[in-house]
């Protein structure tokens, strides 16, 4: 296992400012049939939780099967924008949605609104809480059809593009953290960064395994780099280790030894079953520095 740096504490202290976070949004079809024979479309919007804001702000709308366009998405958004600064939320900083069928229509309302839309599939938050209402709220409804609602995308059938060499640094490893460790990760000094909370609940000694990447000279600009791919997963095919990311891409780390896949695979499928499929990935300048130019923990969905 590696080490984490020594946290740099605040004596416990929270900021007071207004509260920020991204948001998820997800504006689609359910399984519910309504009195007019048409199914039921909702608007789901949540904020993306942090380890200092680990609550969050939601909010839901239904919308008429014949109003589904960008104009009542927009102004439905617009509600939202309201409701949140009643409950003293900010106006997020960024709006990921992750359906691809639906990417033009959310990208025209966001733009009306000033917002900038992300396509992007870190919506783990806004797919917790589907599977919650699958599992908790929609079966109750009288018109409800069984069936999955909103399984993550598909697995990606194109080859995964190779990490451009202006962004490879110069050495890569394999290694794993103590989930317990990846509370404090928010006190850790970091650049870039995207970080999950734990629940408590979690046994602390499970290992979360995650890929360190090193560069003497350019940390900075392959940790913004990998932040803007939005990383959501790392897998191994074959022998190869990919990196899912944003709405459908992936990347191509690394070719593997059979040996190096297999640790790699079970290490990874480990978490799935163990941890709710914790990752991480790190930047750093070299392996003993203290500091993570980038730090983003991922997670491995289940797949219906």
């Amino acid at each position: 296992m590696i080490t984490p740096p020594q946290t740099v504490g605040n004596n416990g202290e929270r900021s007071s400012a207004p509260k920020q976070a991204d948001w998820e949004l997800d504006f689609y079809s359910r399984p519910i049939l309504e009195a007019d024979g048409k199914k039921r479309w909702e608007l789901l919007v949540t904020s993306t939780p942090t380890p200092s804001a680990p609550d969050c702000f939601r909010f839901e709308k239904r919308c008429p099967a014949g109003d589904v366009n960008s104009t009542w998405l927009a102004a439905a958004l617009r509600e939202a924008l309201g409701t949140a600064n009643e409950q003293g939320w900010m106006p997020p900083r960024r709006l990921r949605t992750w359906r691809s069928a639906m990417r033009t229509m959310v990208q025209r309302a966001a733009s009306e609104l000033g917002l900038e839309m992300i396509p992007s599939r870190r919506t783990y938050a806004l797919l917790d809480w589907l599977e919650e209402r699958e599992r908790d709220l929609y079966p109750l409804d009288e018109g409800f059809m069984a069936g999955p609602l909103a399984p993550p995308p598909a697995p990606i059938a194109t080859p995964p593009l190779p990490l451009p060499e202006a962004v490879r640094g110069d050495a890569w490893g394999w290694a794993a953290l103590p989930l317990g460790s990846l509370r404090e990760a928010g006190e850790w000094p970091m650049g870039f960064n995207g970080l999950l909370p734990i629940p408590e609940a979690m046994d602390p000694e499970l290992p979360v395994p995650g890929l360190r990447l090193f560069s003497q000279t350019r940390a900075l600009a392959l940790a913004g780099w990998v932040g803007g791919l939005e990383p959501v997963r790392l897998r191994v095919n074959a022998q190869q280790l990919i990196l899912d990311a944003g709405q459908d891409d992936s990347w191509l780390v690394s070719d593997l030894g059979q040996g190096e896949a297999d640790q790699c695979r079970d290490a990874l499928m480990d978490s799935v079953s163990r941890s709710r499929g914790l990752q991480f990935i790190s930047v750093q300048t070299t392996p003993d520095s203290q500091r993570f130019d980038g730090f983003w923990m991922l997670r491995d969905q289940p797949e219906a």
